[in-house]
C-alpha cells in the first residue's frame, strides 16, 4: 500500500489540481451514469427528457413520467447507494488493513449478511420480504464483531484481521450452503439474492438503504486525515497523536455498516469495493481526503453503469448485475495479485 502523499513544493500543487480534477470528473461520470440508467430500457427516453421530467413540478403525467418516477429512478438511486456504500467500505478496509486487496467480502461482512438473509428466507418461508434487509444487516454486523473479536489480542494487527475475516467468511459460507441443501424446496426465493442484483428495486428499498449509507458515508468522508496517518504505520500514527485502536475500530464499524446496508438491499454484489478504490488510487494517489469522496462517486457510477449493461446484454432477459461485476472484478483481482507479486 503506498503511503499518503505529503504535499511539498511545486509538484504538490500539480498533484492537488489533479486530485480535484479526478474528483470533478467522477462526479460528472456519476451524473451521466444516473441519466443513462433512467433513459435506457424497453421504453427509451431521451436524456434531456429525463431531466425535464425530474426537474419540473407540473410535467404532464404521461407514460414516460410514470416510468421515470415509479420504476427507473428508485432503482437507479438504490444502485447509487449500493455502489457508493461498497466502494467506501472497500476504500476504508484497504486503508485500515494497509492491504490493497481488502474488501467487504474479505472481512466476512458480506458472508454474514448472506447467511442471515438465507436463514430468514429458507427456515421461515413466511418471513416478510421487507424485513430481509434488517436480517442481513444483523448478520453482517455480527460477522464483523466476530472477526474483530477473534483478531483482538492486546490490539488488532491488520494481518490477524484479514486471517480472521477469511476464516469467518468461510464458516458463514458453509452455513449458507448447508441451509440451501437442508431447505432445497425454498432455494428459488434465495437464488436472486445470492447472485446480487437491482431488479425490482423500488422506493421501499431506497427507504431501507439511504439512512445507513448517508449517515455512515458522511462520517466516513471526515476520516480521511486519520486514514492517511494510519497508513504511516501504527507507531508513527501513535506518535502523531492518533488513538490507533479506537480509530481502527471506528473505521471497521463504518465499513461494516456501509457494506451491510448495501448487501441487505441488493444481495451479494462482489468486487465493487475492491476495484473502485484501486482505479481511483491509480488516478489520484493515496490521499484519503480525496480518495474517499472520489470512491463514493466512482462506486455509484460503476454499479449504475454495470446495471445498465446487465439490462442490455441479453435483452429481453435481464442479467443480475452481481454476475457482471464478478465477471470483470475477478480478472482485475488476479491482475492485482500478479502485479503485487512482481513488485
Amino acid at each position: 500500500m503506498s503511503k499518503p502523499d505529503v504535499m511539498v513544493g511545486t509538484g504538490s500543487n500539480f498533484k492537488y489540481q489533479r486530485q480535484w480534477l479526478v474528483l470533478v470528473l467522477t462526479a460528472i461520470l456519476a451524473v451521466l451514469a444516473v441519466t443513462a440508467s433512467i433513459a435506457i430500457g424497453p421504453v427509451r427516453i431521451g436524456f434531456l427528457r429525463v431531466w425535464e421530467i425530474l426537474m419540473s413540478d407540473n410535467a404532464p403525467v404521461d407514460i414516460s413520467y410514470q416510468i421515470v418516477w415509479n420504476i427507473r429512478l428508485p432503482r437507479t438511486l438504490v444502485g447509487c447507494m449500493v455502489g457508493a456504500g461498497l466502494a467506501l467500505s472497500g476504500a476504508l478496509l484497504q486503508g485500515v488493513m494497509r492491504n490493497p486487496l481488502a474488501d467487504p467480502h474479505i472481512i466476512g461482512v458480506s458472508a454474514g449478511a448472506g447467511l442471515a438473509a438465507v436463514a430468514a428466507l429458507t427456515i421461515f418461508p413466511q418471513f416478510p420480504p421487507s424485513l430481509i434487509p434488517a436480517a442481513a444487516f444483523g448478520g453482517a454486523l455480527t460477522s464483523a464483531t466476530l472477526v474483530y473479536g477473534l483478531a483482538w489480542r492486546a490490539g488488532v494487527s491488520p494481518m490477524r484481521l484479514i486471517l480472521s475475516g477469511v476464516a469467518v467468511s468461510s464458516l458463514m459460507s458453509a452455513g449458507t450452503s448447508a441451509l440451501l441443501v437442508l431447505f432445497s424446496e425454498n432455494v428459488q426465493a434465495v437464488m436472486g439474492w445470492l447472485v446480487g442484483g437491482l431488479a425490482g428495486r423500488g422506493w421501499p428499498h431506497w427507504a431501507q438503504v439511504w439512512p445507513y449509507v448517508t449517515v455512515a458515508g458522511v462520517i466516513t468522508l471526515f476520516t480521511g486525515r486519520q486514514v492517511n496517518l494510519l497508513l504511516l504505520g501504527d507507531e508513527m500514527a501513535t506518535g502523531l497523536g492518533v488513538k490507533v485502536e479506537q480509530v481502527r475500530l471506528l473505521l471497521i464499524a463504518l465499513a461494516s455498516v456501509l457494506a451491510a446496508a448495501a448487501v441487505s438491499v441488493a444481495g451479494l454484489i462482489g468486487f465493487v469495493g475492491l476495484v473502485v478504490p484501486h482505479i481511483i488510487r491509480l488516478l489520484m494517489g493515496s490521499d484519503y481526503r480525496f480518495l474517499l469522496p472520489a470512491s463514493a462517486l466512482g462506486g455509484a457510477a460503476l454499479l449504475t453503469l454495470a446495471d445498465v449493461a446487465a439490462r442490455m446484454v441479453m435483452d429481453p432477459i435481464e442479467l443480475p448485475v452481481g454476475i457482471l461485476t464478478a465477471s470483470f472484478g475477478a480478472p482485475f483481482f488476479l491482475y492485482l495479485l500478479r502485479r503485487g507479486h512482481h513488485h
